[in-house]
């Protein structure tokens, strides 16, 4: 009797256990979705703002390039290191631009380009937010899958390490302000 308890008890333990760790396991997933959602939409923002600039920075064409090829490596990423790092290239190559922008008045005072400036800075605020997210449930996922006794039914369901989104190095140097 004692025995039959104990071993109901065991394997109801290891039912919970599984579930919390596929719970975890799709959270995870859904995290990097949000985040595929929102590098999407900056993607397809990006045509309409080379569009929006390419009449008045006719001087400007690497620029325009590496924004478009910037767009084309974003687009054909897979896996989290890779379109981290080519999100990071992407950010950088929309920095750039915006920068290059500054000499062109008539550029900063179109409205289709305030508009397109506006729609990627709150995309590139969702993709921040979302990347934040999607660490935490990462970590969340990687703790459980470590810690004892979840460890031994993590190893026995093959559930792996999640990799987290990180900053390349251009992005963790310290910022140059200057006046």
């Amino acid at each position: 009797m004692i025995l039959g308890i104990g071993t109901v008890v065991i394997i109801a333990i290891l039912i919970l256990i599984y579930n919390s760790l596929i719970r975890l396991r799709n959270q995870v997933d859904n995290s990097w979705a949000q985040i595929d959602v929102q590098l999407k939409r900056r993607s397809n923002l990006i045509p309409n703002l080379v569009e929006a600039v390419k009449g008045y920075m006719k001087h400007e064409k690497s620029t325009l390039e590496n924004v478009t090829k910037a767009r084309t490596s974003m687009m054909n990423a897979t896996g989290v290191k890779e379109s981290a790092d080519a999100s990071n290239m992407l950010s950088d190559a929309l920095k750039s631009l915006f920068a290059v922008s500054e000499n062109y008045p008539d550029l900063k005072a179109s409205q289709n380009f305030i508009q397109l400036q506006e729609e990627i800075s709150g995309t590139e605020n969702k993709i921040a937010y979302a990347r934040q997210h999607y660490n935490d449930m990462v970590m969340v996922f990687n703790t459980k899958i470590q810690t004892i006794p979840n460890n031994i039914i993590a190893g026995t369901f093959n559930f792996k390490e999640k990799e987290l989104f990180e900053a390349n190095e251009e992005e963790k140097k310290n910022v140059k302000v200057s006046f």
